[in-house]
């Protein structure tokens, strides 16, 4: 006789709203097994008992087979004795506890329920808020741990008896769905007018809003995590209206097409991107452009790159795949500002930019724009994790599972934040450029909505070592117990908070200013420097606990020497670093003005590299150089004072401002419109053939090396005047950093090199050093789950101030003297 015996499981990771549930009891039930299975605040939690083959089995099955968008972290079994349970049962969640589950990313619409949504014989045909077990928002609508229906924005709308059927049937694909509904009971569509004035429901609506669109209008679809502006992508008319409107004139705009073939007539589809485009993340992915595309140029000015995207909800799908034509679907903003989420927001701050508005009734927790994702260095690089990603953990290996919570208010540009929770780092949707107020208060509201979704008491807050960015400003002012929630609020009033409410359920700004107090006020800060935050964070993306060579280039980043870093080799780990090689410094002239004029880091560089000797500068006189040309006489003597005085032109290590520079140099950008966008025109010239490379000499220099850059920019100058074409002076260009960095990492001979910082986002930089670097025999780490940009510096500054408080730091900072030395 066999004695029955009970099994408890403990599953945490990704593991509710996925069908976790369901499937236990299927497979408790096949196997005769009885008990329960229920989601609490840290996962899912299951008692089971049997006879001991049985329970074995049933463990074994649960761990190999779990469901599709599982992502399992860890199981915890112990054995007890029976409880003479009478059958199996999906008991109602447990609220108690410490709140550790992983919410789950929103999912794009399954095969299934496009079938449904296409079906003229299902009840949900033509339904745009049709979703199951498998597919449909989460993290957009989940408003508290756990992931059940009262939790959600969908709280609001009661299922009809078909609904609340399938909800309850654990054979049915749609049991425990919680966003399940259908036209009778769920959320329901509406296009106002450009006076916000009802002009169709539901079916109509759409057909009016295909309609508006072939017309050439523009419309605002509010969708999974806020508002599309949606224009005819082949209208060049369309698309200037809209980029006037949007104020944003030359940064690529995201296209949606409705299917991989309507893609692959635009554009090169490798099986890789194909599998991206249709995967549950279903990102924009960056592809090169076929020629001939009836896509207008003035979708993507001068780039050879189009970001495409499918439908990822039924509503994008009914509305874009009987369209017949690509549609520009970019961010419901205006430039600089985050996207609208709610529709009477839409209304007022989109006022002037849409003609008409296709909106729902369906709440958005928050916001979550479109992930970007390039394919780079064989595998998806994120440049933009937002939906279908975020707000996955990473999980720090390296550290005690019962680390403290550390709260990370990340970068200035490209933001995110991140907070630890045991070993787990949940890192924010994008949240972009802290340059208006309506950024800093999304950038409140959404670490506030993490501490109070996971009911977290941060022990410290890290933040990036540069005094004037907005992220370590807001976290200064607060530890200095100034209200900013208060200073924080948008033009129109609104509060920053998610509702700003207390525990009294009052709002306003005095119990906003209390609420911050409480969470976060006088809590230490540790000062984290901007690269090391980048080489942190490459580590822990990669789940590595080993000393690295940190390859670190980018634009900007505060040094501890005062000086402007970017072009920095740093040899360390999470714990601390040495600064071993940087790039050879020079001037910004103007400061940020040098950020938005290539033309002003070319005449810095040109000027150091003709120097005739004895102060005198032949730089002045070449007018056949483009960047000089632009000059007037008045900026050439402000210029030539900067250089000699130093007056409102730091000192920079930049390799981004390089990248500008020889762009300038070849006359590809003189003045820029966006962040990047020399760089990424230099790369797209570069003619991939050519492999030799200029030289870039590397020198010992106080013990660290320095790569100097002039021979570079005279081996580059006296092609241009020979006229070589700037195809091949940018190839020798980006081969010539190549070889400096297998140089230098050889020089260094530390085995694992990571890479990291925006210059790595470039293709062909980043494929030919881990190239390179893998033949000369190095263990080569690039990004894959979160930006080498500065929106993965928040798991950085994270993983760095875990380390020290596991070191027993204090969260005191030992500044680096620029010359070595560790931070």
């Amino acid at each position: 006789m066999h004695t029955a015996r009970r099994l408890r499981l403990e599953i945490q990771g990704a593991v509710q709203g996925v069908g976790f549930r369901p499937l236990v009891y299927r497979l408790a039930t096949e196997l005769g097994l009885r008990g329960w299975v229920l989601n609490d605040a840290r996962g899912v939690v299951i008692e089971v008992e049997g006879v001991d083959g049985r329970l074995e089995e049933f463990r074994h099955r649960v761990e190999a087979e779990p469901p599709v968008r599982a992502v399992v972290d860890l199981v915890r079994g112990t054995w007890l004795d029976a409880a003479d349970f009478p059958d199996f049962r999906i008991r109602h969640s447990d609220r108690g506890g410490s709140k550790e589950a992983v919410v789950l990313p929103d999912v794009a619409m399954c095969s299934l329920c496009r079938a449904d949504v296409d079906d003229h014989a299902d009840r949900r045909h033509r339904y745009a808020f049709t979703n199951c077990t498998d597919c449909g928002p989460r993290f957009t609508i989940i408003e508290a741990l756990p992931y059940d229906r009262p939790n959600t924005t969908m709280r609001r709308f009661d299922m009809c008896e078909p609904c609340r059927r399938e909800y309850e049937d654990p054979s049915n694909r749609r049991f425990h769905a919680q966003p399940n509904a259908c036209a009778s009971c769920g959320p329901q569509l509406e296009l106002w007018d450009g006076g916000g004035r009802p002009a169709g429901a539901g079916d109509e609506a759409l057909q009016l809003a295909m309609a508006a669109l072939h017309r050439g209008q523009i419309l605002a679809v509010k969708g999974l995590g806020g508002f599309h502006l949606m224009v005819d992508a082949r209208d060049p008319a369309a698309v200037t209206r809209l980029r006037e409107r949007k104020a944003r004139y030359e940064k690529p705009l995201a296209l949606m097409v409705g299917a991989v073939e309507d893609a692959e007539r635009l554009c090169e589809v490798p099986p890789d991107a194909d599998a991206l485009l249709s995967s549950p993340e279903a990102p924009i992915v960056l592809l090169r452009r076929l020629p001939g595309s009836p896509v207008a140029d003035e979708v993507a000015p001068d780039n050879p790159y189009l970001g495409v995207m499918l439908p990822y909800t039924p509503l994008h799908h009914l509305l874009v795949s009987e369209l017949g034509f690509p549609v520009v679907a970019t961010s419901g903003n205006l430039s600089d500002e985050p996207i609208c989420i709610e529709s009477d927001e839409a209304r007022t701050r989109l006022d002037g930019i849409a003609d008409l508005y296709l909106v729902h009734d369906r709440p958005i927790a928050r916001h979550a724009d479109d992930s970007v994702v390039c394919l780079m260095a064989g595998d998806a690089q994120p440049i933009r994790r937002a939906r279908g990603y975020a707000p996955l953990p990473v999980i720090l290996d390296a550290h005690p599972k019962a680390a403290p919570s550390i709260l990370a208010v990340g970068a200035h540009l490209k933001n995110t934040v991140a907070l630890s929770v045991g070993r787990r780092v949940f890192i924010s949707q994008h949240i972009g450029d802290m340059e208006t107020p309506q950024a800093v208060a999304v950038f409140e509201r959404v670490i506030r909505d993490f501490l109070e979704m996971y009911e977290a008491a941060p022990v410290a807050v890290a933040r990036d070592l540069h005094p004037d960015y907005a992220s370590t400003q807001w976290i200064e002012r607060l530890a200095d117990g100034a209200a900013a929630g208060q200073q924080d609020r948008v033009a129109d009033g609104s509060a920053a908070g998610k509702g700003d409410r207390v525990a009294d359920g009052s709002t306003g700004a005095k119990q906003d200013v209390v609420w911050w107090a409480r969470a976060l006020r006088g809590l230490p800060r540790i000062t984290v420097q901007h690269h090391h935050a980048h080489l942190a964070s490459c580590l822990a993306d990669n789940d590595s606990r080993e000393r690295a060579l940190g390859v670190i280039w980018d634009g900007t980043g505060y040094g501890p020497d005062g000086t402007v870093w970017g072009g920095e080799f740093l040899l360390g780990d999470a714990a601390g670093f040495e600064r071993v090689a940087w790039l050879r410094p020079f001037r910004l002239l103007g400061g940020e003005a040098a950020v938005r004029e290539p033309r002003r880091a070319a005449t810095a560089v040109l000027a150091e590299s003709l120097e005739r000797g004895h102060g005198e500068r032949e730089v002045w006189g070449r007018e056949d150089l483009p960047p000089i040309a632009t000059l007037t006489h008045a900026e050439r003597r402000t210029f030539e004072r900067m250089l000699d005085t130093g007056f409102r032109s730091p000192i920079t290590t930049s390799v981004g401002r390089l990248f500008d520079a020889i762009a300038s140099l070849l006359d590809i950008r003189q003045r820029a419109s966006f962040e990047g966008q020399a760089a990424m025109q230099l790369e797209y010239v570069a003619d991939p053939d050519v492999r030799d490379a200029y030289p870039v000499e590397v020198t010992d220099s106080s013990s660290a090396l320095v790569l100097d850059w002039r021979p570079i920019v005279r081996a580059a100058l006296e092609d241009s005047g020979r006229g070589v074409d700037r195809g091949v002076i940018s190839a020798r260009f980006h081969n010539g950093l190549v070889g400096a960095i297998v140089e230098v990492a050889g020089a260094i001979a530390e085995p694992t090199v990571a890479l990291s910082g925006g210059c790595f986002q470039n293709r062909l930089l980043t494929e030919r050093a881990r190239e390179r670097l893998m033949d000369a025999g190095f263990r080569v780490l690039v990004h894959r789950r979160v930006p080498a940009n500065d929106g993965g510096i928040s798991l950085g500054q994270v993983a760095v101030a875990a380390a020290r408080r596991a070191s027993g730091d204090d969260g005191a900072t030992a500044h680096d003297d620029g010359a070595g030395g560790s931070e």
